[in-house]
């Protein structure tokens, strides 16, 4: 009996502790089973993240392109100026200007007329880090390009003289006359840069502060600004005016709506910068009568968009820096998310803004 008592006593020793254990596993495996629960409920009711919108005008590491376009009446219209993100027109030789067109990661078969380099535009082709395709040059800027070790693109070397075909990588169209006729396109730059190895990708920042949400100027200071009229010389007159419906500018040069020759559509922009800039003749030997223009400094200006005008400062500490566009506090001012037409004027051009 005592034995029997005794083998009793053992079994209760060994298994009491084995189903102790086993209830407080089961315990705690229910509180996390538990704590599982509550934290599968907590993430469900986690507000997902917003995603911030892009800007639409200015994505990607694609590598700006900039060319140089003829503005002269015999070169227009131009081709494929609608698909820019930037423009720059600045005055040369003869009271007349040329523009400087910025693509970004878009396709244009066809770009032009090309003309050639003026030492000023460079200024404004390193600060966006832009590949630079022109067709000859003055001897101010092929010295410049050398001191500054532009990535550029002569088509001067390329040019066929002839219409395009399907290995021509600078051309002649024949509804214009010489030497209004030259031609390129994106796909050939990009092709000749590779040849060069130039970089094909940047991640050079935006040189405008672009922001996704409306950007209205609805500051004290801000003025109607429907019409915008810019005499560069005398012969030769830009001017904007405001469509309310769309929120664009369309642009008229030498009296003339503008259009896009490949589009067939209006010229317009989203946004216009107006800068103020001192130009003079050079004192050169051949005596063509080829312009300067400073471009460092803090130079006036205007921003425009949206049917306003407020005063701006252009600040660009060094040529090969890039322009901090600001009020007259001292803020970078936002801009609307759009292509931009940036205006160099002579300091002493009689702007006119109008309702």
């Amino acid at each position: 009996m005592k034995k029997i008592v005794i083998v009793v006593v053992i079994v209760l020793l060994i298994a009491i502790p084995v189903i102790v254990l086993n209830y407080k596993s089961e315990e705690i495996s229910n509180i996390q089973d538990d704590k599982t629960e509550i934290q599968d409920e907590q993430q469900d009711e986690k507000v997902p993240e917003t995603k911030q919108p892009e800007i639409k005008i200015f994505n990607g590491n694609a590598r700006p392109i900039a060319f140089m376009i003829d503005n002269n009446k015999n070169a227009q219209p131009q081709a494929s100026i609608n698909k820019t993100y930037m423009v720059y027109e600045i005055i040369v030789e003869g009271g007349e200007t040329r523009l400087m067109a910025l693509f970004k990661g878009v396709d244009a078969n066809s770009v032009g007329p090309i003309r050639s380099s003026r030492h000023y535009f460079l200024d404004y082709a390193m600060e966006n880090d832009a590949i630079y395709a022109h067709l000859g040059m003055s001897p101010q800027a092929q010295s410049d390009m050398a001191l500054y070790g532009i990535n550029n693109i002569n088509g001067q070397a390329y040019d066929t003289g002839k219409p395009q075909t399907a290995t021509s990588l600078y051309w002649r169209v024949k509804h214009k006359k010489a030497p209004h006729d030259a031609y390129t396109n994106t796909e050939s730059i990009l092709k000749i840069a590779k040849d060069k190895k130039y970089a094909t990708t940047s991640e050079k920042k935006s040189v405008l502060n672009y922001v996704p949400e409306e950007v209205n100027l609805e500051m004290p200071d801000a003025i109607i600004a429907n019409t915008i009229t810019i005499p560069y010389a005398t012969g030769h007159k830009v001017k904007y005016e405001y469509n309310a419906e769309t929120k664009r500018y369309t642009r008229y040069s030498k009296n003339k709506k503008m259009t896009d020759e490949v589009s067939k559509e209006d010229v317009t922009t989203k946004n216009i910068i107006i800068t103020f800039a001192k130009n003079y003749t050079l004192d050169d030997k051949e005596n063509k009568g080829r312009q300067d223009v400073v471009t460092v400094g803090e130079l006036d200006g205007y921003y425009i968009t949206n049917g306003k005008a407020v005063k701006i400062k252009c600040i660009k500490t060094d040529r090969k820096e890039q322009t901090k566009y600001v009020d007259l506090s001292g803020n970078e001012i936002n801009v609307n998310d759009g292509n931009t037409w940036v205006n160099v004027c002579p300091i002493d051009a009689n702007v006119s803004i109008t309702e």
